[in-house]
C-alpha cells in the first residue's frame, strides 16, 4: 500500500468568537506553530439558513451564547464575505492554504466567487441539493464532503449525484460522527476502510478524509493508517473560551505534535527497499552469528 503525504486542516469554524483579530491569529498560529498546511472557516447567513422560528429560539445552552437568540447567536459568530476576503489574503500571505464550509445557497455562492481551492460542505449540510448542484455547475475546486449523521442510502445518492454531474473526481469523502465531543466507542474508525473499498478503490471519488471529534490525537494517526488521506480537526486557541465547539477543539500544541506525528508516520509506513538495510550491517557485523 503507498501512502500519500496527509493533509492536515486545522477547522477554526467558529472559535474566532466573531472577532477577525482573533481569527488573524488563529492563521498565524497555524502557520507559524503548528506549521499545517490548510485553515477552515465557516460561512452561514443566519437569516437564509433559519425559520424565523428557529432564528428566534433561545441557544440549547445558554452559556454558550452569544445572544439573546440563537439567531443572533449565530448572527454575532459569522463574518460577512468581505471579511472572508481579507481571511484569504492574509492566509495567502503567509503561505497557508485558506478555505471554508458553506451551510447555505448564499453562502455558497459568495464563497464561490472569491475561488478558493477547497469547498467544504458539512456533514449538516451534505443533503442539500441545491447547494451541491451550485457547487458542481460553478465550483472548479475540490469538493470536500462529510458524511457524519447520513445514512448508507443517503450516502450513495451523494456520491451518484457527483457520478451524474461528473464531479467524482473532485470528491472528497470525510468518515465523520457527528458530536462534540466524540466518544471512543463512536469515532468508528473502520468507515474509514469501507469508504475506500467501496468508493476509492472503484474510482467513484478522488479520495477519502477523516474529520474527528474526539479528545486527543492518536485515533487520527490511526486514521491516516488505515488509509484517510485528509485529516481535518477543530481548532482553538484556548479550550476554556466560550462556545460549543471548544472542548472538541485542539490547541496549537496539540495541532502542532499532531502534524509532526502525521509527518513521521508517512516516513515511517513503508517495506524495507532492501532485505537488510545500510542501517543494520554495522549491527549485524557485531552481533548475528549463524550456528550450524
Amino acid at each position: 500500500m503507498n501512502f500519500k503525504k496527509p493533509t492536515l486542516i486545522a477547522e477554526v469554524g467558529c472559535n474566532h468568537k466573531g472577532e477577525i483579530e482573533i481569527a488573524k491569529q488563529f492563521i498565524k498560529v497555524a502557520k507559524e506553530f503548528c506549521d499545517v498546511p490548510c485553515i477552515k472557516f465557516q460561512k452561514r447567513d443566519p437569516k437564509t439558513l433559519l425559520s424565523e422560528e428557529e432564528y428566534n429560539l433561545p441557544h440549547p445552552v445558554e452559556q454558550n451564547s452569544y445572544g439573546k437568540s440563537y439567531g443572533e447567536h449565530r448572527e454575532f459568530l459569522e463574518f460577512d464575505i468581505e471579511k472572508h476576503k481579507i481571511l484569504k489574503k492574509e492566509c495567502e500571505n503567509i503561505g497557508i492554504e485558506y478555505f471554508s464550509s458553506v451551510w447555505d445557497i448564499k453562502s455558497t455562492k459568495e464563497i464561490c466567487n472569491i475561488n478558493p481551492k477547497k469547498i467544504k460542505i458539512g456533514s449538516a449540510t451534505n443533503l442539500n441539493f441545491d447547494i451541491l448542484n451550485y457547487i458542481c455547475k460553478n465550483f472548479n475546486g475540490e469538493i470536500h464532503l462529510s458524511l457524519g449523521m447520513t445514512t448508507i442510502n443517503e450516502e450513495e445518492k451523494i456520491v451518484n449525484f457527483f457520478n451524474k454531474h461528473n464531479r467524482n473526481n473532485d470528491l472528497i469523502l470525510y468518515a465523520c460522527t457527528s458530536a462534540y465531543p466524540v466518544e471512543t466507542n463512536d469515532v468508528c474508525l473502520l468507515e474509514i476502510k469501507r469508504l475506500i473499498e467501496k468508493y476509492k478503490i472503484t474510482d467513484q471519488v478522488k479520495d477519502i478524509g477523516f474529520s474527528g471529534h474526539h479528545k486527543g490525537i492518536s485515533f487520527d494517526m490511526a486514521a491516516y493508517t488505515l488509509g484517510a488521506n485528509y485529516i481535518e480537526r477543530h481548532f482553538t486557541l484556548d479550550r476554556t473560551w466560550k462556545g460549543t465547539d471548544h472542548a472538541a477543539s485542539l490547541e496549537p500544541d496539540g495541532m502542532r505534535r499532531l502534524n509532526r506525528n502525521l509527518k513521521s508516520l508517512n516516513l515511517a509506513l513503508k517495506f524495507k527497499n532492501k532485505e537488510i538495510l545500510d542501517i543494520e550491517l554495522p549491527t549485524r557485523t557485531k552481533l548475528k552469528k549463524e550456528i550450524n
